[in-house]
C-alpha cells in the first residue's frame, strides 16, 4: 500500500509548493507596483494642494484679470479695468451630485455676468468609463462644447445616434459621448447647478435666494371648480385661429387645413398645477396617487402635472417617457428650469373632469427653483415642411402661474445637512442591508441553533456569500476598503471632521456594525460574512471544490509566518499615509476591491490581471489575499488581542488527540491543542458545525457508541 507520505510526494504541484512562502509576497510587490503613480489623464490641474495662482489662471482668458476669492461665496471675480465681468468657481464648492464611482466630478468654470459659460475645465473625475474605459479626450471634447452656451438656456445632453433640432427647439443640446450617456448628465447636472447657484449669488436680482417648500398643513377640501377660481389650477386654451396667427406670414402658414379651415375649434386645451402642493394634490388624486406621487418627489423636486383634453398634445410627436420634454419648459425670473418626466399612473378623485392626457414633470430643486416664486409654463408648437430637405420652425405659447405664500414654508437660517438625501433615497437599499445584518446578528448569536440543524449552514452560508457580492458590493457599492482607515488618518494629521462619511449610508451602516461587533465576534463578521470581495474569493473555492480541484494546503508554520505579511502591508499604509498623504490612494490599490467590486473589473488590464489572479488564486490557496495580504483584515483582527471569552464552543478531546476540526479548517485558525486562533479566524462556523455531527465529529460519534477516544491512535486523520 502507498504510504500517506509517498502520495504527498507526487503531488503535481509539490516543486511549486516548496517556493510557496514567497508567493503572496510577490504578489504585494505586484500590488505596489501597479499602485504606483499614472500620468493623470484629464487632470488639468492638480486638486490635491493647488496654489490660487495656478486655480485663477486655468480656465480665464488673457485678458482678464483674476480678483482674490470671495470670503463669503466660494467664486473668484474677473474684472477687465475695476469692472466685475464673470465669476470663476468650483463645482465641488458648490454642488455633490456623486458619480458613479461615488465621488463628484470636480470642475473648473469661467461664466461671464451675463450667465455664458467662458471656459469649462476638468479637474478631476473617477467615472470607471472615463478613467480606464474610452479615456478623457472624449470627456474633455464634451466640456468644450459649453463654451458660448447660456444658463438662460435648458442646455440638455442629445444621446448618442439622437437627432434632435439644436437651434429651433425649446432646449439647447450638446452632444453625448457614446458608452458614458449617464456620466455626461451627471456631468451637465453639476455644471448647470453650480452655475445656477452662482447667478442666484451674484446677478442680483435673477432669481430668489431663498427657495419655499409646500406647507405639510391641513388641507380644506376644495372642488375642482374651486381650485381653478382660486389659481390653484391653471387654464391654457389655444384655438386653432390663435396658432394659425402666429405663423403668418410665414412659409410654414397653411400647411395643417385642418387647422387652418377651423380657426373657432380649439388646438388645445390645457389644464396645469403644481400637483405636489397639499393643497392641490390631495384633491385631485387619489390617496394611492397621492402617496406614489410623494415618494417620487423626495426632499429634492417638485412636480407640475398637465392636463389636456387635445385634440393637439402637449407632449409633442417624439415623447419619450422619463425624459425630458422638447416642447414644454418653465422660466423663473430670466432663466430656464429643466423639466423631466415621471412615469405616474394617476387616479383622480371623484369629481375631477375626465382628460385624454395627463402628466407629471419634475423639477430639480438644486436648480433654484422656488415654487413660492411667480413662473411661467412655455408651450412650444413645431412646423416642418418638406420631404427630403425637412425644414421646420415653431411658436412659443406661455401661461403665468403663481401661488399665495400661505401654501408654503421657508427653510430655517439652521445648517443643511445635504446627506440626509442620500439617506432618503437609499431608503430600501438600507432596510435590506439592516435585515440581513439582523439574520447574521442571529446566527452568529445562536451558533447551536444554525449548526445543529443538519446542512442548514451548508445552504445558508453560500446564498448570504452571494448576495453579500450582488448586493452589498456590485449593486450598493458596500466594499469596506482600508481607503476609509487611510483617509481618517490624513483627516487626523490635518483636521477636519467627518460629515463625509455620512453621504455613503450603506458603507457607513456596515462600518458601525463591523465595529460594534469588534468586541463580540473580532473581525469574523466583515472578514468571514459581510466582505464582497472575500464572498467572492470563497464562492471560486466552492466551484473549485465541485469542480474537484484540489487545493494547496500549507504547514501551520508557513500559514503563520505567511500571515504576519499583512501585518505589514498595513504598516507600510498607514506610515504612506501619514509620509506621503497624496499617494495613500494609489498604495491602497494592494487591495483588489476597487478593481473586482467597485469597478466590476471594468479598468486597465494591469489591475484587472492583479486582481482576476487573487481571486482565481482562491481555486488554489483559500482566500489568499484574505489570509495573506488584506490590510483591513489585518486591523480588523488586531480586536481579537482584546477578547475576554471564547465564542467558539470546544470539546476537551479537540486536540487531544482529536485534529478533525484543525483538518477541515481552510482558514488554519485552529492549532495542533484544539485552539483557536481568533485573530485569524473568521467565523465561518464550520468547526462549530462539525462538533454537532456524529457523521463528521469523532469524540461525538464514540462518545455515542460508549468508547473513549484516548484509546484510538493518535494519528492525524486525512481530510
Amino acid at each position: 500500500m502507498r504510504s500517506t507520505v509517498g502520495t504527498r510526494r507526487c503531488h503535481p504541484f509539490a516543486r511549486w509548493k516548496r517556493h510557496r512562502a514567497g508567493v503572496p509576497a510577490a504578489l504585494a510587490l505586484l500590488a505596489l507596483v501597479f499602485a504606483t503613480p499614472c500620468p493623470a489623464h484629464g487632470r488639468h490641474v492638480d486638486d490635491g494642494h493647488i496654489s490660487e495662482d495656478t486655480l485663477t489662471m486655468a480656465a480665464v482668458p488673457k485678458s482678464v484679470e483674476v480678483g482674490t476669492k470671495d470670503p463669503k461665496f466660494p467664486v473668484w471675480p474677473l474684472y477687465e479695468g475695476r469692472k466685475i465681468v464673470g465669476y470663476l468657481f468650483r463645482t465641488n464648492d458648490l454642488v455633490d451630485i456623486p458619480g458613479f464611482a461615488g465621488t463628484p466630478i470636480n470642475l473648473l468654470i469661467a461664466m461671464d455676468s451675463q450667465g455664458v459659460f467662458m471656459d469649462v475645465k476638468l479637474i478631476h473625475q473617477n467615472e470607471p468609463v472615463f478613467v480606464n474605459g474610452i479615456g478623457t479626450e472624449p470627456l474633455l471634447s464634451f466640456l468644450q462644447q459649453y463654451k458660448g452656451k447660456s444658463i438662460r438656456s435648458n442646455i440638455k445632453v442629445a444621446a448618442p445616434h439622437e437627432t434632435v433640432d439644436k437651434e429651433g427647439g425649446i432646449n439647447t443640446y450638446v452632444d453625448g459621448i457614446s458608452r458614458a450617456s449617464a456620466s455626461v448628465r451627471i456631468i451637465n447636472e453639476t455644471i448647470l447647478n453650480a452655475a445656477l447657484k452662482v447667478a442666484r449669488e451674484k446677478m442680483a436680482d435673477q432669481l430668489p435666494r431663498e427657495t419655499a417648500r409646500p406647507a405639510p398643513q391641513t388641507v380644506r377640501p376644495m372642488t375642482w371648480r374651486q381650485l381653478v377660481d382660486k389659481g390653484y389650477i391653471r387654464h391654457l386654451k389655444l384655438t386653432n385661429g390663435a396658432v394659425e396667427s402666429a405663423f403668418a406670414g410665414t412659409r410654414f402658414a397653411g400647411i395643417d387645413p385642418e387647422v387652418a379651415d377651423n380657426p373657432d375649434k380649439a388646438y388645445i386645451d390645457l389644464y396645469f398645477a403644481q400637483i405636489n402642493v397639499p393643497s392641490i394634490g390631495r384633491n385631485i388624486l387619489d390617496e394611492n396617487t397621492w402617496r406614489r406621487l410623494e415618494d417620487k418627489v423626495g426632499d429634492t423636486n417638485e412636480a407640475i402635472i398637465l392636463m389636456s383634453n387635445g385634440p393637439k398634445s402637449f407632449k409633442g410627436e417624439d415623447f419619450v417617457p422619463g425624459a425630458v420634454p422638447d416642447t414644454l419648459s418653465v422660466r423663473q425670473g430670466k432663466f430656464p428650469i429643466n423639466l423631466r418626466n415621471q412615469v405616474l399612473d394617476i387616479t383622480f378623485q371623484a369629481g375631477v373632469p375626465q382628460f385624454l392626457e395627463a402628466e407629471v414633470y419634475m423639477i430639480d430643486r438644486r436648480s433654484g427653483f422656488d415654487p413660492s416664486v411667480p413662473w411661467r409654463l412655455m408651450l412650444r408648437i413645431p412646423r416642418s415642411r418638406g420631404y427630403f430637405l425637412e425644414e421646420g420652425t415653431s411658436r412659443d405659447f406661455s401661461a403665468d402661474y403663481s401661488l399665495p405664500a400661505n401654501l408654503f414654508v421657508w427653510p430655517s437660517t439652521g445648517p443643511d445637512r445635504p446627506w440626509l438625501a442620500a439617506w432618503k433615497t437609499r431608503k430600501w437599499e438600507i432596510g435590506l442591508l439592516a435585515v440581513a445584518l439582523a439574520a447574521l446578528s442571529f446566527g452568529l448569536a445562536r451558533q447551536d441553533w444554525l449548526t445543529r440543524r443538519r446542512g442548514l449552514l451548508a445552504w445558508s452560508r453560500p446564498l448570504f456569500l452571494a448576495f453579500v457580492l450582488v448586493f452589498v458590493g456590485w449593486y450598493a457599492q458596500g466594499q469596506l476598503s482600508i481607503v476609509t482607515i487611510l483617509g481618517l488618518v490624513k483627516l487626523a494629521r490635518a483636521g477636519g471632521d467627518l460629515t463625509f462619511l455620512l453621504y455613503d449610508p450603506i458603507s457607513l451602516l456596515l462600518w458601525l456594525y463591523v465595529l460594534a461587533t469588534l468586541a463580540i465576534w473580532a473581525r469574523g463578521p466583515f472578514c468571514g460574512w459581510l466582505c464582497p470581495y472575500g464572498a467572492m474569493q470563497e464562492l471560486v473555492s466552492k466551484v473549485a471544490t465541485f469542480a474537484r480541484l484540489r487545493p494547496l494546503r500549507l504547514g501551520e508554520p508557513a500559514r503563520r509566518r505567511l500571515a504576519l505579511v499583512k501585518y505589514g502591508v498595513l504598516a507600510f499604509l498607514v506610515a504612506g499615509a501619514l509620509v506621503v498623504p497624496d499617494s495613500a490612494e494609489r498604495l491602497a490599490e494592494v487591495e483588489p476591491f476597487k478593481t473586482a467590486i467597485t469597478l466590476e473589473f471594468h479598468r486597465e488590464w494591469p489591475y484587472v490581471v492583479y486582481a482576476l489572479a487573487l481571486t482565481l488564486g482562491s481555486a488554489l490557496v483559500y482566500k489568499g489575499f484574505c489570509q495573506f495580504l488584506c490590510p483591513l483584515g489585518a486591523l480588523l483582527s488586531l480586536s481579537a488581542f482584546l477578547r475576554h471569552h471564547r465564542w467558539l464552543p470546544r470539546r476537551a478531546d479537540c486536540g487531544k488527540p482529536c485534529q478533525i476540526c484543525r483538518i477541515r479548517c481552510e482558514y488554519g485558525a485552529i492549532t495542533r491543542t484544539g485552539s483557536i486562533r481568533y485573530a485569524e479566524c473568521v467565523q465561518c462556523l464550520d468547526c462549530v458545525a462539525i462538533l454537532h455531527d456524529p457523521s463528521r465529529c469523532v469524540p461525538l460519534r464514540l462518545e455515542k457508541e460508549g468508547k473513549s477516544l484516548r484509546r484510538i491512535p493518535t494519528r492525524e486523520a486525512t481530510p
